[in-house]
């Protein structure tokens, strides 16, 4: 029989339960003789736990036996019964509705047919009242069974829904990065294509063959660009799934930490009190680390703002050789939070985010009742001509 999931700390609690009751079953016989076929009948009662079905052909070829060799008496005939209708409902447990209802009926036909034949095994209403004791032991284990097997079939049903909610939101926030990447990668597009325009301008007589594949290089960036074009089209066709459209304004300049002391600004408007640090020696990042850094940063003040406000936080940035390293601490809030869906996916688009760029997060709940966020992204350093903007 199947351990019981509650309560959680006693989930052998029926398999006690039956062993108790087969060593008080045992112990009914009127006479040295009737108490040995009591201790060998009720030991089917236990072995039902495991193997059911040999223990139920075991039971009822007992009960024959009994009412055959040994008839019980009027002070324990009925022990008989209780021990067979509890196998019964073992087998109940573990087989299906149509086979334990065959057993119940082989079951009932035995007694019947000693009855009829003339042997003492009880009277009418004893026998009748095993059967209806057989009856009972079926439907209560075949309702027992179902019920369990609906529980298993919905805690299936929601882990596959919880794996198929997060795969979703996985697929969501990565379309979301993807339209904000468009931006840099459109960028860089039209550096390439401006730049393989204007070379041949700026040497005197350049050779035939340069010009010609300086042409080409810009014939396929801006092929490139229409097919980014197309792309970024495909996904902002998609919509946020509360049905609304999902739309971008290019003409908003793009996120960087460059921005981030007002993005801090604004954060401190709502209430929460911001301190702000940052180690090693600033510098520019290439657009999509700036992009992710700042997005990490606008979520994590986000999340904050919604589970902990009225709270300190701190923003720490660390710059390394070949890394950023970005921690976003807060306290436990000064007020309890508001319910909130929120707006964005949380962990899992910054964990997208550092996945994207080959680093690293980590967050969890401080000892202090707060939360904290760190995140770690490559950075190599970068010259000021690799930064150079023209504009597309």
């Amino acid at each position: 029989m199947p351990p019981l999931t509650w309560p959680r700390h006693l989930p052998l609690l029926p398999h006690v339960l039956v062993c108790l009751g087969a060593v008080s079953l045992s112990a009914t016989g009127a006479d040295p003789a009737a108490r040995t076929l009591a201790i060998a009948h009720a030991a089917t009662l236990v072995a039902a736990l495991w193997w059911p079905a040999p223990a139920w052909w075991l039971s009822t070829v007992l009960v024959v036996g009994i009412a055959v060799g040994h008839p019980p008496t009027h002070d324990n005939q009925i022990w008989a019964w209780i021990v067979h209708a509890g196998v019964l409902f073992l087998l109940a447990l573990r087989v299906r509705l149509s086979s334990a209802a065959v057993a119940a009926a082989l079951s009932a036909l035995p007694p019947v047919l000693l009855k009829v034949a003339g042997r003492p095994i009880g009277s009418w209403s004893v026998v009748a009242g095993a059967l209806v004791l057989y009856v009972a032991a079926v439907f209560v284990g075949a309702v027992a069974r179902g019920r369990r097997e609906d529980r298993e079939r919905l805690t299936a049903q929601i882990a596959a829904t919880a794996r198929e909610r997060a795969r979703r939101t996985v697929l969501e926030e990565r379309a979301r990065i993807a339209r904000e990447l468009h931006d840099v990668v459109a960028h860089h597009m039209s550096v390439i294509s401006v730049k393989a325009d204007a070379a041949p301008y700026r040497v005197q007589d350049p050779p035939r063959e340069l010009v010609t594949e300086l042409a080409a290089i810009r014939a396929n960036a801006l092929e490139g660009l229409t097919e980014l074009r197309r792309l970024l089209g495909l996904l902002r066709s998609e919509t946020d799934g509360h049905g609304a459209a999902v739309t971008s304004d290019v003409t908003v300049p793009r996120p960087s930490l460059a921005r981030l002391d007002a993005l801090l600004g604004n954060v401190r408007a709502t209430g929460l009190r911001v301190s702000y640090r940052v180690e090693g020696t600033a510098r520019t990042l290439s657009p999509g680390a700036e992009l992710s850094a700042y997005r990490i940063v606008q979520e994590a003040l986000s999340n904050a703002l919604r589970h902990a406000p009225g709270a300190t936080v701190r923003v720490e940035l660390a710059y390394s050789t070949d890394w950023l390293s970005i921690r976003v601490a807060n306290g436990p809030g000064t007020r309890p939070a508001d319910p909130s869906p929120g707006t964005g996916h949380g962990l899992t688009g910054m964990r997208e985010r550092a996945a994207m760029l080959g680093g690293r997060l980590a967050a969890g709940p401080t000892p202090d009742g707060g939360y904290e966020v760190a995140v770690t992204l490559p950075a190599p350093d970068r010259s000021p001509a690799a930064d150079e903007e023209t504009p597309a």
